[in-house]
């Protein structure tokens, strides 16, 4: 391939993670100007519409993309004409599997984890089911339908009551803890229910563990996955909510986390098999809970597509490892393109 590889990168979008789609795609388009990447923003609005170069760049600028733009269709036409497409629409229709099918369909290639794999690792309930069948860690929970909740709601309250409270509710299929919340007691499970399912027809029901800490493990590779250093999270709120995670200053990455080597060694071996198991490709970021009077890791959830702004632990721990921002940025390139041409 001759010149500078030609990416789109994809941002916005109909999701309730649209703002943190913008930012992460405006941090990757200022980290790679000087690079050997040719860049250009390609943001979706709230609506799904497609805007120009011009307005992705503007739209970038602003923080969000209300308004405006064309329909897909046309917009086909400038994806297709990547050398390479890089995916950064965070939740539902962008990090699911459905934006990775269309760019199947189209023949691009693109950043980032399959339809199988995105689909899987979107839906909390279908990855917890398949890494528990392999025998994964897992913290114990229930998954309540919305048809099953609005015909019989105490029956619902009651399965989901039978584990240890206090709970964290949330949508099965949506990141950044957006519709969550954590329950004391059983008459809050109802109200908490049901807001969870105002934003996706299934909920994952989760039973806390007390005095928990949080790691996290980021992941590049295809078929045999490089795991980082172990990240820990804290923060002074009850639990890591999306004011937490996005808030300047509300929450501490520690890297690398104060762990002994056989703890280490642990997580980073369950994030290399949560990847191969769910079939993850390029990137990843695997997170744990771990209870420190059982000395147990669980696995929480796998993210194909992280937070990717400079300081999110994804892109930290990976500058921990001697790799920069914008080299991160090519390695992924890379990698995508070692999928399409393995030799």
């Amino acid at each position: 391939m001759s010149g500078a590889t030609r990416v789109v990168l994809l941002a916005g979008g109909r999701s309730e993670e649209h703002e943190v789609s913008i930012v992460s795609a405006r941090c990757i388009l200022a980290a790679t100007e000087q690079g050997a990447l040719d860049v250009k923003p390609l943001v979706a609005t709230r609506e799904g519409r497609w805007l120009s170069e011009a307005e992705s760049r503007q739209a970038l600028q602003n923080g969000r993309a209300d308004r405006g733009g064309v329909d897909l269709g046309q917009a086909l036409s400038r994806i297709a004409d990547a050398d390479i497409v890089l995916p950064m629409i965070h939740g539902p229709y962008g990090e699911d599997g459905t934006l990775q099918g269309m760019l199947e369909i189209a023949g691009v290639p693109y950043v980032g984890s399959g339809v199988l794999a995105s689909a899987l690792c979107m839906d909390k309930a279908m990855s917890k089911d398949l890494l528990a069948r392999h025998g994964l860690p897992l913290v114990p929970y229930r998954l309540v339908r919305r048809d099953k909740f609005e015909s019989a709601p105490a029956r619902v309250v009651q399965a989901c009551a039978s584990l240890k409270p206090p709970w964290f509710v949330k949508p099965a299929n949506l990141g950044s803890s957006l519709g969550m919340s954590k329950v004391h007691h059983r008459e809050g499970l109802r109200a908490a229910i049901a807001h969870a399912l105002t934003f996706d027809r299934r909920v994952v029901v989760e039973q806390s563990i007390e005095r928990a800490r949080e790691f996290e493990v980021a992941l590049l590779g295809n078929h045999k996955p490089e795991a980082s250093a172990v990240g820990e999270i804290t923060y002074g709120s009850e639990y890591y909510d999306y004011e937490t995670k996005y808030g300047e200053g509300r929450a501490e990455l520690h890297i690398p986390a104060p762990i002994d080597d056989s703890l280490r060694t642990t997580l980073q071996s369950m994030a290399k098999q949560a990847f191969v198991l769910l079939d993850c490709a390029g990137l990843a970021r695997v997170d744990f809970l771990y209870c420190p009077e059982r000395r147990q890791a669980y696995v929480s959830e796998t993210n194909t597509l992280p937070g990717f702004t400079p300081t999110s632990m994804f892109t930290r721990l990976w500058d921990h490892q001697g790799l920069s921002y914008p080299a991160l940025i090519e390695r992924l390139v890379e990698l995508a393109l070692e999928r399409v041409d393995p030799d």
